[in-house]
C-alpha cells in the first residue's frame, strides 16, 4: 500500500478543489528511470483508472498506482511539507536502497 500524510492528504484535496477536478480524480503515484539516483517519483491527477492498478484510499483520497511501479513504491509515505526549506512532497520509501540529496530519485 502507498499511505498518505494527513498533510499530503489535505494538500492534495486543496489541490483537486482549487482546480476544479472531478470528485473521481484519483492521485497517480508512480516512478520512472532518471533523476540521479536511477528513478524518478511521479505525481499526478487521473480519472481513469485500469483494471490492474493498485487502488487504495487514504483520508478521502484516491491513491492509485500501476503495477511496474508498485514494485517499487509498496509500503511508501508520501509526506507533504511547507517550510523555509522549500515546499513540496517527500517520499519515504522503504524499498530505496539510496536516494537523492533532494528526495526526488531513489534507487533499490
Amino acid at each position: 500500500m502507498i499511505d498518505l500524510t494527513e498533510r499530503a492528504a489535505k494538500e492534495i484535496r486543496r489541490i483537486v478543489t482549487d482546480q476544479n477536478l472531478s470528485s473521481e480524480t484519483a492521485l497517480r503515484v508512480g516512478v520512472k528511470g532518471g533523476g540521479c539516483s536511477g528513478f524518478s517519483y511521479t505525481l499526478g491527477f487521473d480519472d481513469q483508472i485500469a483494471e490492474v492498478d493498485q487502488v487504495s484510499e487514504v483520508d478521502g483520497v484516491k491513491v492509485v498506482c500501476d503495477p511496474k511501479s508498485f514494485l517499487y513504491l509498496n509500503g511508501t509515505q508520501i509526506d507533504f511539507e511547507d517550510n523555509l526549506m522549500g515546499r513540496g512532497f517527500k517520499f519515504g520509501n522503504p524499498n530505496a536502497a539510496k536516494s537523492c540529496g533532494c528526495g526526488e530519485s531513489f534507487s533499490v
